[in-house]
């Protein structure tokens, strides 16, 4: 999964599948947008105005613990 911000657009966007592949863009909310791809599978989540709807200095940078191993940074 790649974590992704533009602070110039004030975009989030959550990849969650990293294969290539084409993706419709499906809002399901004024700030929300899911990228489907094969099978309707959600492969990523874009987030508008982040800045407004979510808390970005308790999100960013990401701190995750791969397969219940050690914290690492995420990028």
């Amino acid at each position: 999964m790649q974590i992704m911000y533009n602070s110039k657009t004030d975009l989030l966007y959550l990849r969650l599948d990293d294969q290539q592949q084409q993706v419709i863009n499906k809002r399901v909310s004024e700030h929300v947008v899911l990228d489907l791809g094969k099978d309707s599978r959600i492969v990523g989540i874009e987030i508008l105005d982040a800045s407004r709807n979510l808390n970005l200095q308790a999100l960013l940078p990401v701190t995750y613990s791969p397969s219940g191993e050690g914290s690492e940074q995420g990028e």
